[in-house]
């Protein structure tokens, strides 16, 4: 379903190499009926956990209940709302994740039968997952401890709750991928993604080279606008989102574990103009990359 342009969120992801955002939302006397949620959509996946209060979410049209503990699973593109069913102080944590977090497992055959039909659209965990299965109950501390490790912020904290929200997910795909994925459907699906691996271990390992979508699209024999649509529903992310991501991401190893200049960096990935390199590298890591090796190198 397609919903309108004037509804759609662009939602703030601090971190692009980690797309995802944990929003703490508070209400403090809320009355019964107030509006908690604005309409929106966005092309991010949403997990709604319910801390204090009551409210009614609309999803998609369809209205879900939600008290203290209760997990709502918003997919990719749905529209939402939500109010309040209660007086008093109503506390919700969203949590907005790209499926381009998981994109460096797409090569894991395990993550691809169990999560990346979920990420692909091809199949929807039920809205409300305990309305279906209340044993799925069990994991949603999961999401209390990423929430934690996203507040304190300590080192490494978006590994661990990249971590967390995976295995959520897998628990999820557990309980409910089998009813609707039946192994013959998979199969085009397995075959498209055994086409774009080639494809991506050449982003993945040839920085310095030029890639483009039209070079590609041609050389899988695809349409451009197929191929893009594919690629995007595959990674989480456009054609040319990834290629910057691997390459920013490869400049930030040699920055940090070897003594090339920025000059010479910004070549081995392929960016002939030094201030253009310096621009890419902050819009993705949020630091300039001579700052980044400075804090690298100062005295601890």
């Amino acid at each position: 379903m397609t919903y309108p342009k004037e509804l759609r969120e662009h939602t703030r992801l601090d971190e692009k190499t980690h797309p995802v955002q944990f929003f703490f939302n508070r209400c403090p006397n809320a009355k019964d009926g107030q509006q908690i949620l604005f309409l929106h959509w966005h092309e991010h996946f949403e997990i709604i956990v319910m801390q204090q209060g009551a409210g009614v979410f609309h999803i998609d049209s369809q209205p879900y209940e939600a008290v203290p503990g209760d997990v709502l699973i918003v997919p990719a593109g749905g529209l939402h709302v939500g109010y309040s069913s209660c007086e008093g102080d109503v506390a919700f944590l969203s949590i907005v994740f790209n499926s381009a977090l998981f994109q460096h497992w797409v090569h894991d055959p395990i993550h691809a039968q169990y999560v990346l039909p979920f990420l692909e659209g091809r199949v929807h965990y039920p809205v409300k997952p305990s309305a279906s299965n209340p044993d799925v109950m069990r994991h949603y501390g999961l999401l209390d401890q990423a929430a934690a490790e996203f507040a304190s912020k300590e080192p490494g904290y978006l590994l661990i709750v990249k971590a967390q929200l995976h295995m959520l997910l897998t628990h999820l795909s557990r309980a409910f991928l089998p009813l609707q994925l039946p192994e013959f459907r998979a199969r085009p699906f397995i075959h498209n993604r055994e086409r774009f691996k080639a494809l991506i271990l050449d982003l993945e390992t040839r920085y310095a080279d030029k890639h483009s979508a039209a070079d590609a699209a041609r050389a899988m024999n695809m349409s451009l606008h197929h191929f893009c649509k594919m690629f995007k529903k595959l990674t989480g992310r456009t054609f040319i989102e990834y290629v910057h991501v691997c390459k920013v991401n490869e400049a930030e190893r040699l920055l940090l574990e070897s003594d090339l200049t920025m000059t010479e960096i910004a070549e081995q990935i392929g960016c002939d103009n030094p201030n253009y390199f310096t621009k890419l590298f902050k819009q993705y890591k949020g630091v300039a990359p001579s700052l980044l090796r400075k804090s690298n190198h100062s005295p601890k």
